[in-house]
């Protein structure tokens, strides 16, 4: 089957939220081209912008509230006023989209939170039937539950999860960024192999409520890494498959560094089926064959000086 042809007989239904606020990002086109070639899962935008997105296909869905609006049906849906002065505080608001969008999630096996600074691979070749049917929320690393993306079982219990920790009206209803969505800013700690039931003090996080209700028995909750994160030469989308090193497929490649540190921000079109994420930027050749070229280039340029 062609990997953009849609069929979803006996798949689980999945749909992922993203936020985005203001003009749309110089990388939006590769987030969108990615998006297109994974027409089993719906991408829903929320946004302000109401820009028409180009190329945009059928399974990313735009919908318009201000940042305002979002505001204000937060705080009824949770029965108190919500502090949110920057976009950048929804990240904390994540685990809790499915329970102020109800109708958006309602036809929906799973619902998830994710970014637009982001290429996906091909998300069915990890979020399987068999982890589907044994996982009740599911994070795309090994230590944290991922912002970036992080599927919940449309039911009661995982979309009022959030309510668990003891502190979640109070990340609420401070405008200060808490790291809620995933562990609090305990990435050292849980890097270096912690548990983050060792940190009870700590705002207790999503992070946290998974590890807790796993151990108890009360949900399953997956944890695997299985995205490529950074700055490499070495990542290659190839006609909907991220490629890390040649060998590893991963379900998604994690632009939060990449979009800042490459050289050069510009857009190819048309999009080419195969490109890859070099330093200097997006380019349809690897950087192994850039450097090749510009070698061959400069030896060639040499020659020609010599025998003039």
């Amino acid at each position: 089957m062609n990997v953009l042809e849609k069929n979803t007989e006996g798949l689980s239904s999945l749909a992922i939220i993203t936020f985005w606020y203001g003009k749309y990002p110089w990388y939006m086109p590769y987030f969108i081209h990615t998006c297109k070639f994974n027409p089993t899962v719906d991408f829903i935008i929320i946004t302000d912008n109401t820009a028409i997105i180009p190329d945009k296909p059928e399974n990313v869905k735009v919908v318009y509230k201000t940042l305002e609006e979002f505001k204000e049906r937060a705080s009824v849906k949770l029965g108190f006023t919500v502090a949110i002065e920057t976009p950048y505080k929804l990240c904390d608001f994540k685990p809790a989209y499915g329970f102020i969008f109800p109708e958006i999630i309602q036809k929906y096996d799973f619902w998830g939170h994710g970014d637009i600074d982001m290429a996906y691979g091909n998300i069915r070749n990890f979020m399987t039937a068999k982890i589907l049917n044994e996982y009740d929320i599911i994070s795309s690393r090994n230590d944290i539950t991922t912002g970036t993306f992080l599927l919940y079982r449309n039911n009661i219990k995982m979309n009022t999860l959030f309510m668990q920790s003891r502190d979640y009206k109070q990340v609420y209803t401070d405008p200060e960024h808490y790291c809620f969505d995933e562990c609090n800013f305990l990435f050292t700690e849980l890097d270096r192999g912690d548990s983050i039931l060792d940190y009870p003090n700590n705002v207790q996080s999503m992070t946290y409520l998974a590890v807790k209700g796993d151990k108890e028995g009360h949900f399953r909750a997956f944890f695997d890494y299985i995205i490529v994160q950074g700055m490499s030469n070495n990542i290659r989308w190839d006609n909907g498959i991220i490629i890390y090193d040649d060998r590893f497929e991963c379900m998604f490649y994690d632009l939060i560094k990449y979009k800042v540190k490459c050289k050069n921000k510009t857009v190819t079109y048309p999009i080419p089926e195969v490109f890859y994420f070099n330093k200097n930027g997006i380019n349809k050749n690897s950087f192994w064959k850039l450097l090749s070229l510009k070698i061959k280039a400069k030896i060639s340029k040499n020659d020609n000086k010599i025998s003039a």
